[in-house]
């Protein structure tokens, strides 16, 4: 081992480390992170949802499972790489995909399958609900799951002592403390960014409509308490050490940060959680979050409103769709030239088709496509049909046709973030970008920074994604403790001078000439919206 190795394992031995646990859709992980917010450590777990009963759903013993394989992956890891069994960690912090379902009656039983994110069985309850609090409620909300309950009669909601996200749930087990962090919360039920805690006219406004089913609880009862970042949100357990641990080496009496959502991770880990700031994620998906300087003048059924982890409020634009299809196409390519007897680099040919997208005409030539595999309710589609559209006047060539695909790939987006910076008038200082659209150096980096008419940065650091958040928020938290963080240095000045310091990133500036064209060809794409729908009815 050489000597940075045992700084390393000094740091493990002394517990001056934080562990960040995600749980993501596909992959569960785990990092340890150093003193420095530096990655020494990972492991992590492949799962999947199961459809059950028409519920999208992981069951108590996956999740446990998966916790408990990461958590041991890193350790394992820890072990062959510095010599050492973990015991002690300085902090740690636990994350998940947001939203959903889990409801505990007094006996802390689960009283129905975990109804995660991905279900689109509450649009009744989101609907009423937006229109009672005049404030968007998307379906996947916590809040929307518990009223279409309210509303099917279904049997265990008068059963009820809690509703907690999967992140909630986790943290409630392992320390024995019933609360989230602001992110998550906003997920849950709208919040008040003043009081930094859930909206109080809503809550009045939900108990009086269930008043007459005269259920033994008030919402507020039910809910978690709402935590910001920096807070102590609890210690590890005895029987929450062995609940992670299984083997039983890990010390209990751990600081344990407010849980989070993955998409206040995805904040923290792109360093976007000042006004004026986002993030984009675009891969399978695409979605962008804002942090807004004021609240919005309108409901927008396109625009989610969620916080940061110190409670700013941030917008939200989510798409089903980003490359998927540009992916397929790429397929396509590779397939013809094995067809010629060429073995092609699968990522020489991503760069090569991505670099050649920058030499085609502004607007794309007059070409037009859409990505929908799926339905993309931003522009009011529930199914998709993937499809390739010209004239034959269009400049029909490699380049136009790559970049077509690329802008496709953001369409939706841009359709949400220009109600944001068009008639919201939103200002945006900078954008960090994150995901497989940014693989290629400078090409999805440049396209978005068309799309939104705002600078564009890469960091990094961005791979590491949001269980690295965690591990920083719970270092947060810990500095804080121990007065290593002055007692008042906010999250975003932490960020800037102690974790990502001197790493501006690369930043790619909008080009005058790739906006207009990207304006060009949006008013193609909101004209041919009729030409998916028929498409969606005929095929």
């Amino acid at each position: 081992m050489g000597l940075v190795n045992n700084d390393i394992r000094e740091m493990i031995i002394n517990g001056e480390t934080a562990l960040g646990i995600e749980l993501g859709s596909t992959r569960i992980k785990a990092v340890l992170v150093d003193a420095n917010h530096t990655p020494i450590a990972s492991g992590s777990y492949e799962w999947e949802n199961q459809l059950e009963n028409g519920i999208w759903t992981y069951s108590e013993e996956a999740i446990w499972q998966g916790l408990q394989a990461s958590y041991k992956n890193m350790v394992e890891e820890v072990e062959t790489k510095y010599d050492v069994t973990l015991e002690r960690i300085g902090a740690i912090g636990f994350s998940a995909m947001m939203h959903g379902y889990m409801a505990f009656n007094k006996e802390e039983k689960l009283l129905v399958p975990f109804r995660t994110w991905r279900n689109t069985i509450t649009g009744e309850a989101a609907e009423k609900l937006t229109k009672l609090f005049e404030y968007h409620i998307p379906q996947r909300w916590s809040i929307a799951h518990l009223y279409q309950a309210i509303l099917n009669e279904e049997e265990h909601v008068k059963e009820i002592d809690f509703i907690t996200t999967l992140a909630g749930y986790i943290h409630w087990k392992l320390t024995g403390k019933r609360v989230v962090g602001i992110g998550e919360a906003s997920g849950m039920f709208p919040i008040d960014v003043l009081t930094k805690n859930y909206d109080q006219k809503m809550i009045n406004q939900f108990n009086e409509i269930i008043k007459e089913k005269d259920y033994a609880w008030r919402l507020e009862g039910i809910l978690p308490k709402v935590m910001l970042a920096g807070e102590v949100a609890g210690e590890l357990t005895e029987e929450g050490a062995k609940c992670l641990d299984v083997s039983g080496k890990l010390k209990a009496g751990i600081l344990v940060c407010p849980p989070e959502g993955d998409a206040g991770t995805g904040m923290v880990a792109t360093n976007s959680v000042t006004k004026r700031t986002g993030n984009v994620s675009a891969g399978t998906s695409v979605f962008a979050m804002i942090v807004l300087e004021k609240t919005l003048a309108k409901v927008y059924d396109a625009i989610d409103l969620v916080t940061t982890p110190t409670g700013e409020l941030v917008a939200m634009v989510h798409c089903n769709n980003c490359t998927s299809d540009l992916n397929a196409w790429v397929n396509l390519f590779d397939e013809f030239a094995e067809s010629l007897g060429m073995q092609v680099d699968k990522n020489k040919l991503f760069s090569t088709l991505y670099n050649k997208a920058l030499e085609g005409d502004a607007d794309c030539g007059g070409l037009l496509a859409y990505n929908y595999f799926s339905g993309e309710h931003i522009t009011g589609f529930e199914e998709g049909r993937p499809m390739f559209v010209r004239t034959p006047e269009s400049h029909f060539n490699l380049a136009n046709f790559m970049r077509t695909h690329l802008f496709t790939a953001l369409g939706a987006l841009k359709t949400g973030l220009d109600i944001l910076m068009k008639q919201e008038q939103v200002q945006v200082d900078e954008i960090f970008g994150h995901g497989g659209l940014f693989k290629t150096k400078g090409v999805g980096q440049s396209i978005l920074a068309a799309a939104i008419n705002a600078p564009v940065s890469i960091m990094e650091t961005a791979g590491e994604g949001g269980a690295w958040g965690i591990a920083i928020l719970a270092s947060y938290m810990r500095n804080k403790v121990q007065g290593s963080v002055k007692s008042q240095e906010t999250l975003d000045t932490y960020l800037n001078d102690k974790v990502f310091g001197e790493q501006a990133g690369t930043k790619v500036l909008p080009n005058p000439n790739d906006v207009e064209g990207f304006e060009q060809f949006m008013k193609r794409y909101t004209l041919g919206l009729d030409i998916e729908r028929a498409a969606v009815a005929s095929i």
